[in-house]
């Protein structure tokens, strides 16, 4: 922040009241994505760079399901048969009895009389049974038949003799999923190697390291996207807040004057650090999830259309609940916080109040309306909780309906052929993969919904009008050479140019001179000190300084000339000594001292724990009277040719304004004073009393004279003493 002194001085604010709320709704919508693109601009490489992460580490996780598809069937060879190369056997065996069935007389006779019995028998009959009685039938053949209608074959990389196939067939005849694998045993080595259940285990690792590094990665690409995303979102609050706080150095006073202090500070903290969470959590996460759900869909279609649209289906059926849901629970959380708000009111004002109500025995009935507001909150919490809190289990519950279709209808497929195993795995993942993501997207266009409301509010802020430049300005009053001549010279000034406070001001104060402006509120008094200390510009006239016009001087320097104790002290958490020397490091401690026992408050700062290293908080329990004594002895450190007083001791007691005076009458000695009280028994030696009403001097002269003239001043006066 700059270290211009009048930049950390509260100086009250005048003219019409603030405005503006924490939490407005977007104006334009349009104009603020506009205007927050282009306040991301600076970092457009990096959240370019996060969205490609996002959708790298989105696309590896729709791959993944795929990969353990291939992987779960490549396991799974290792428990069942080979069914490829048994698929093959069971082919040629069919082919070997439809071509080679009809076995020629050669090789018939070849047999004994019994089994040409057996044959002859059973080609009489191969027309009169249907395709599996036939195949029955040839399997019961004798052996030595059998031989003859099957041929050598070489089936991958094995040559598999007739003798084989016979043994085979034998197998097909009494192998169950009971002694699948005993019977396997049983076969000859050669056949057992070709049929039985084999594993690549090359292939399995290829798979499953190709699965870990995807994984891997896409956990890396999600790490670094979020990392990238809270870095932009970090630096982008950070530069804001920057920003804010240099455009609060530079907005004119008039702008304090138009917006409430709740509503500025709300744009510094809750409006950037709602951009800063917005930001954080929406940009990655709505890629992530766009990315996912394409994704997952076109994966799942590319994989099997009956399971995708059967996944779609219950994924669907859970959101129409969950919109369902949605709808009825809105009502009860707007109704939550309108009960939290009167609650929280009633609370504040009961017990802010407490003597008052005790005092009036009106605790019984603020109890009952503790009681009423607290039941209505507790209904309203009741009933948004229980319906938001079934939208978990809700969609768990749909979830796992998902699964479960996909595991049913799969398994029919498998039996029939149509999918393996390792597609009702990959779709189990694909269901998940589908449904969270929609979720996501509506989170994150309700962040980036707040975070543009937000931004609006900012930027609209950082966009204000500031101060005019005053980097032309080259003339400079030294505070060390400067006499104390001031000058007003028919001064006209209004907070609005239709409404003119100041209508004609003329004034002339001489070096040294203790100068008091009094009148009745609204008449113009500080309106005169702020324009005087260049916090507004005047609409026309002139105000000089030594001959000097403001205008020809710079702000930093006009309140370098200026020291002001306000009505409303001012001690920032810290010790004693820094409150004095604020903005001034090179005071030493003995000037220090100095000015304290100058204003009378050196005993009390003596009797304090630590004394100078003292640290003043929020719950300090030092007087008001107090606090005006140490703003007035850092007044004292800063030695500077002018002093304004506005009001310094209206809010405390007899006692101690007899204190505050005094202490005050010795930080006038030698300087150009200006003095602006309501308690007109304060200024009563004044070189000059200026009395003011509706923006115009209408009397001047010394506290006895004005009472000689029996004029408005004397009249003023009179109403604070009389009996």
């Amino acid at each position: 922040m700059n270290n211009e002194k009048i930049n950390r001085r509260p100086v009250r604010p005048h003219g019409p009241a603030g405005r503006g709320a924490p939490g407005e709704k977007p104006k334009n919508l349009k104009e603020a994505v506009k205007k927050l693109i282009f306040y991301l601009k600076p970092y457009r490489f990096l959240i370019f760079l996060a969205i490609i992460l996002a959708a790298l580490s989105s696309v590896l996780s729709i791959i993944g399901p795929d990969k353990l598809r291939n992987l779960t069937d490549e396991i799974s060879k290792g428990l069942v048969i080979n069914t490829e190369s048994f698929e093959l056997i069971k082919e040629d065996i069919d082919k070997d009895i439809k071509n080679n069935i009809i076995i020629n007389e050669e090789d018939l006779n070849s047999l004994t009389p019994e089994d040409r019995e057996l044959y002859d028998k059973t080609i009489s009959n191969l027309n009169n049974l249907s395709d599996e009685d036939k195949f029955i039938s040839i399997v019961n053949l004798p052996a030595s038949v059998k031989t003859l209608i099957f041929k050598d074959k070489e089936i991958n990389g094995t040559i598999v003799t007739s003798m084989d196939k016979v043994e085979i067939l034998d197998f097909m005849l009494v192998a169950n999923s009971e002694n699948m694998y005993d019977q396997i045993n049983m076969l000859d080595d050669h056949l057992k190697d070709l049929i039985k259940p084999k594993m690549d285990l090359n292939k399995i690792k290829t798979i499953a390291l190709t699965l870990v590094i995807m994984y891997v990665l896409s956990a890396l690409f999600s790490y670094t996207q979020n990392y990238l995303m809270v870095r932009v979102a970090n630096s982008f609050s950070k530069t804001q807040r920057r920003d804010i706080t240099r455009k609060i150095n530079n907005l004119p006073l008039k702008y304090f004057d138009t917006h409430s202090y709740g509503d500025i500070l709300s744009r510094v903290t809750n409006d950037v650090e709602s951009i800063n969470m917005s930001l954080h959590n929406s940009l990655g996460s709505l890629v992530s999830a766009v990315a996912l759900l394409i994704g997952s869909l076109i994966m799942m279609f590319k994989t099997n259309i009956v399971l995708a649209l059967i996944s779609i289906a219950s994924s669907l059926i859970g959101f129409v609940f969950i919109s369902i849901i949605t709808m009825k629970s809105q009502k009860y959380f707007i109704a939550r916080q309108d009960e939290l708000g009167k609650l929280n009111g009633h609370i504040e004002e009961i017990y802010s109040n407490h003597n008052v109500v005790k005092a009036y025995n009106g605790v019984e009935e603020a109890n009952k309306t503790f009681d009423e507001y607290n039941s209505g909150l507790y209904n309203a919490n009741r009933m948004s909780q229980f319906l938001s809190g079934i939208m978990g289990p809700m969609m768990g519950f749909v979830g796992n309906i998902g699964y479960v279709a996909v595991c049913v209808v799969g398994s029919v497929l498998v039996l029939k052929g149509t999918i393996t195993f390792g597609v009702i795995v990959a779709f189990i993942m694909y269901v998940r993969l589908f449904s969270s993501p929609l979720t996501q997207i509506a989170g994150a266009i309700q962040n980036l919904q707040t975070a543009t409301a937000a931004g609006e509010r900012v930027f609209e802020f950082v966009e204000e009008k500031e101060l005019k430049d005053e980097s032309h300005i080259t003339k400079h009053l030294d505070p060390t050479k400067v006499k104390g001549n001031i000058e007003f010279n028919h001064v006209k000034f209004g907070y609005d140019k239709d409404k003119i406070i100041i209508k004609d001001f003329n004034c002339k104060v001489k070096p040294g001179q203790k100068i008091a402006i009094v009148g009745p509120t609204g008449a113009g008094k500080t309106t005169i000190v702020n324009l005087l200390m260049k916090f507004y510009e005047i609409n026309s006239g002139d105000i000089k300084i030594d001959g000097v016009s403001t205008k020809e001087l710079t702000r930093e320097n006009i309140h370098s000339l200026f020291i002001m104790v306000l009505q409303d002290t001012w001690l920032f958490n810290g010790t004693i000594r820094d409150n004095i020397k604020f903005n001034n490091g090179s005071i030493s401690d003995e000037e220090i001292w100095n000015a304290l026992s100058v204003v009378g408050v050196d005993h009390f700062v003596k009797t304090l724990p630590k004394t100078l290293n003292y640290r003043i908080e929020d719950n300090e329990s030092i007087s008001s009277g107090q606090k005006q004594l140490l703003t007035i002895a850092r007044g004292m450190i800063e030695n500077s040719p002018f002093l304004i007083l506005d009001e310094a001791t209206s809010s405390v007691d007899t006692r101690t304004e007899e204190l505050v005076q005094k202490a005050m009458d010795k930080l006038t000695e030698g300087r150009t004073s200006f003095i602006i009280a309501h308690r007109l028994s304060t200024i009563k030696n004044a070189d000059l009393i200026l009395v003011m009403k509706e923006g115009n001097i209408i009397e001047t002269g010394t506290h006895e004279e004005l009472l000689k003239k029996n004029g408005f001043y004397a009249e003023l006066y009179n109403s604070q003493f009389q009996n």
